[in-house]
Parts: C-alpha cells; structure tokens; sequence
C-alpha cells in the first residue's frame, strides 16, 4: 500500500474494476466528458481561433474586440469579422479578455472529465500508458534483448542459453572447414564435402541455388571483360600520349 499512497497526487480519483479492460473504461470515460468554459489565467489545452463572419453581438460591444486587436465591421446591425482571428494557443494563458470575450460569444473551447493516469495491480503501481503497448512491440523489444545477450555472452565467452546456438554454428563451420582438407567424413559433413569435391554437380542437382551464383559469376566476368577492355583503352591513350610527349 505504500507504493499506492505514494502515487496519489493532486484531484485524484479511483474506479475499482474488475472482470473488465483499461480499454473498456477509457471508452466509458470517454461518454462522459462535459464542456467547460475559458477561465482567466488559465493555460489553455486547444488552439482555437475566431471564424470570419457575424458573431451576433451587437455594436455596443465592439470593445471586446478592441481590446484584442480584431479586426471588426458593422454589417446589419452586428458585428462581424473581418478575417479569422486566433484567440487561444496550446500552453499559453487565457487573457481576461479573451476569457470574457468567449463567454460573450457562448464557446466553451475547453474539456473536463477523468483520465487514467497509473493503475494499480498486484501490488504494483504502473502508468496507463504500459498497457498501451501492442504484443508485436513487446516481442520485438523481447527479441532485440535476447540478441544482445547473445552478443554479449559470446563476446565475454559465458555459454547462456541465447548463445549457445551461435556457439555451436560458429564450432560446427569450424569443423566443417577443417575436415575439409582431410580424409575424414561423418554424416554432418557429408553434404559440404560433396559440394567440395564436384561444385559442378552440386549446381546441376540444385539449379534455383546454383542459379544466383552463376549470373553473379556472369557479371563479374562481363564485369571483367570491360575493365580489361577499358584497361587496354587507357594504355593505348597513355602511349599514345608519350608517342606525342617524345616527338611532338
């Protein structure tokens, strides 16, 4: 309980739930959410500005506008605005002319109504916003934690159970190379040393693998062929250059 009477601050509020969702409260929250007027000195959440066109007030009340510098005309026996004018900014505070001047106009531009802030679970005290999070989120953070420890236990040299996998592959390739250039064969080499021994056949019996090395092979000897072709290009320029450096 401690750790709840901690997490009490300020206009505080407590629903008790059960068999039931954050989500499902949000939305009920949410149905009963009231307007509220601008009060003076008061920070402001929305940004709101004044439309163009009549306001139906009267011209005895033109000075609420004077004191805000906005731009008015009389048309009709009303007042009206000339351009749209913002009144409001996000975290600026309500001048008492503004705040005055809404009530005027009857717009209530604020909301008020309860907000999940923490939740309190088992003991536990966490903000709202934890259970926000998506499962797919959780499992990539999940996996990202897994492959640094991986990195880490190899790099230290502790077998862990993340590493032991990267361990083994890295120890079976290092078998793998060495039986290689020895007589001797055992069935988790026997695929490797065939390949070793007739690369030709292996690429006949697996021609969608074959298939990316050969046209890889390809460029690079049409890659080849043009620097070759370029290279006896830029010999015969230099000698032609020396023909002419020598005699011209």
């Amino acid at each position: 309980m401690d750790k709840l009477r901690a997490s009490i601050n300020g206009n505080t509020g407590f629903i008790f739930a059960t068999n039931t969702t954050l989500d499902d409260i949000r939305e009920i929250l949410k149905k009963h959410v009231r307007s509220a007027a601008a009060k003076s000195s008061q920070l402001s959440p929305v940004d709101l500005s004044l439309p163009s066109g009549p306001t139906g007030m009267d011209p005895s009340q033109t000075s609420f506008f004077q004191a805000l510098n906005i731009g008015t005309k009389i048309v009709k026996g009303q007042i009206e605005l000339i351009s749209e004018f913002p009144i409001l900014k996000i975290g600026d505070k309500v001048s008492p002319s503004a705040a005055v001047l809404l009530n005027k106009l009857n717009i209530k531009p604020f909301e008020y109504g309860m907000e999940v802030q923490q939740v309190y679970q088992d003991g536990s005290v966490f903000a709202a916003a934890v259970l926000d999070i998506k499962d797919e989120v959780l499992i990539q953070k999940f996996l990202a934690g897994i492959a640094n420890m991986a990195a880490f236990s190899r790099e230290v040299g502790i077998p862990t159970e993340a590493g032991l996998p990267h361990a083994l592959g890295n120890a079976f390739r290092n078998v793998a190379a060495l039986v290689a250039d020895i007589d001797v064969i055992f069935k988790e080499v026997e695929e490797v040393k065939r390949f070793l021994e007739d690369p030709d056949a292996y690429a006949a019996a697996n021609p969608v693998a074959a298939a990316p090395a050969a046209a890889a092979a390809a460029t690079g000897g049409a890659g080849g062929a043009k620097k070759e072709e370029k290279k006896a290009v830029e010999e015969e320029e230099e000698e032609e250059d020396m023909d002419f450096d020598l005699f011209g």
